[in-house]
């Protein structure tokens, strides 16, 4: 089929190729560790940074608090994360790992190695380097 009439859409190249990339995700975390996207972004973020709020959360996936609090109370009630009010600013509630959470994000940090692998094998690193460079530009900073 002819598809130049889309060929000057980036959206449309973003799309086809994130198919491969969400196969890949199912297929290697989300199926086998039980996880959605942002679920296992929300437990990357938390495995590198350690204590973070939950507006923090919001602004890193540029989604909204609301959306957070529901994938919180999901990874809350398989005992993935906990939430404890700052010493510092008792208004404000950090988000922190459990033990099972620190072992899935690690689990779940592995198999999304092999997962890129799956699904951008074709890319060599300068040039998985470069579309991720690209893809940076494109995002709307937190906060602006």
């Amino acid at each position: 089929m002819d598809q130049s009439a889309l060929a000057h859409l980036i959206g449309y190249h973003l799309a086809r190729a994130s198919v491969p990339a969400r196969r890949a995700f199912a297929q290697r975390i989300g199926r086998p560790l039980g996880l959605r996207p942002a679920e296992f972004s929300i437990l990357q973020l938390l495995a590198r940074n350690g204590d973070v709020t939950q507006k923090q959360l919001a602004q890193a996936l540029l989604v909204s608090a609301p959306a957070v609090t529901v994938l919180l109370d999901r990874l809350g009630q398989r005992g993935l994360v906990c939430r404890e009010r700052s010493a510092r600013d008792r208004r404000a509630q950090l988000i922190r790992l459990t033990g099972a959470g620190a072992a899935l994000a690690r689990r779940a940090h592995r198999a999304s190695l092999s997962m890129e692998r799956q699904a951008f094998g074709a890319l060599g690193p300068a040039e998985r380097a470069r579309l991720i460079a690209l893809l940076e530009r494109c995002t709307p900073a937190a906060g602006r």
